[in-house]
């Protein structure tokens, strides 16, 4: 049983956590006593762990589904990018002001293929989560992230961008360098480039923070994601003056990937392991290296042209209304 996880638990995953006490407790047994019955007991346990994983996510709230895309133990950007992608050169800075550390990418070979991979980082600990700024980019940091995506338009190589970011950083000194001029330039720039481009909400997908660097031809969500224009928490401040609706505002927003799906925002649905992706590194890498391998190859056959006017077209459609 592959386990990336430093036994972190959500509140509904309390049921996994004791049965793992139960399993320290044995093997603290096993250690004084030689009986193989202690092996057999731990074997058992480690059993009921993967059905309980499994019965868990199968029954998610909108709002478990947002707790879970926000696991402290969840794979980020880099977690990806090394396990999925080899000889990635990560390249820095907008060429502007700086370079921004909640946005990464660079070059790198997927299976001997050379792609431009984006993403936005979030830290592992408290020191690193500040360097990244929580994941929250600002302007030079999408315009790093265009800036990217134009060196591997000039150089004919795929672009995949993996989206986990809580929003653009709101601050001030965001918006005095053009927050919003930023993300609306990527928005438009990335509907014409000439190259398959793939986004993947891995995480968190909030807002135009998400939206700077999630144009293509496919958008795609891993299983336990969510995608909308504001968090709950904050859409619950707005309608409620707090954040004790935050669970109605989750179930309101339509947030899910199923949702997602059934308004036609994104193409598809990539599976985690049971219980979520934090469980096993490898086998989430491999799931979505598997699932976007075959599109990339499928968006290569069709000419530049075409494929920007299908993108073009697949954006306009979104979206449904009345009129009267």
């Amino acid at each position: 049983m592959a386990e990336n996880f430093r036994r972190q638990f959500l509140d509904f995953e309390q049921p996994i956590k004791e049965l793992y006490e139960q399993i320290d407790e044995n093997k603290k047994l096993a250690s004084k006593n030689s009986s193989p019955e202690y092996n057999s007991i731990i074997n058992n346990l480690e059993q009921n762990i993967l059905i309980k994983r499994k019965e868990i996510t199968e029954h998610l709230t909108p709002w478990q589904k947002v707790q879970l895309s926000r696991h402290p133990d969840r794979p980020y950007t880099l977690e990806y990018i090394l396990k999925m992608f080899t000889n990635f050169i990560e390249l820095h800075g907008d060429r502007n002001v700086k370079d921004d550390k909640a946005m990464i990418g660079g070059f790198a070979q997927l299976d001997g293929e050379t792609i431009m991979v984006i993403g936005q980082q979030k830290g592992t600990n408290t020191k690193m989560r500040q360097m990244r700024n929580f994941g929250m980019a600002n302007p030079e940091g999408y315009r790093k992230a265009l800036r990217l995506m134009k060196l591997a338009e000039k150089f004919n190589k795929p672009i995949i961008t993996l989206i986990d970011t809580p929003g653009a950083f709101p601050g001030l000194e965001a918006e005095e360098r053009g927050q919003g001029e930023a993300i609306a330039k990527n928005i438009y720039e990335m509907l014409r480039l000439r190259v398959p481009v793939i986004c993947v909400i891995i995480g968190e997908g909030a807002s135009g923070g998400a939206l700077g660097i999630g144009v293509g031809d496919k958008v795609l969500m891993l299983e336990n994601s969510w995608y909308t224009v504001i968090s709950p928490e904050n859409c619950s401040t707005i309608l409620w003056h707090n954040w004790d609706k935050k669970e109605i505002a989750a179930e309101q927003l339509r947030l899910t990937p199923d949702d997602m799906l059934r308004f036609e925002l994104v193409d598809g649905i990539i599976p985690e392991p049971a219980g979520g992706a934090h469980w096993n590194y490898d086998e989430s890498a491999m799931n979505l290296k598997n699932y976007i391998k075959p599109l990339i190859d499928e968006l290569k056959k069709i000419s530049p042209e075409d494929r920007v006017n299908q993108r073009i077209e697949k954006f306009r459609k979104m979206g449904f209304w009345d009129e009267e």
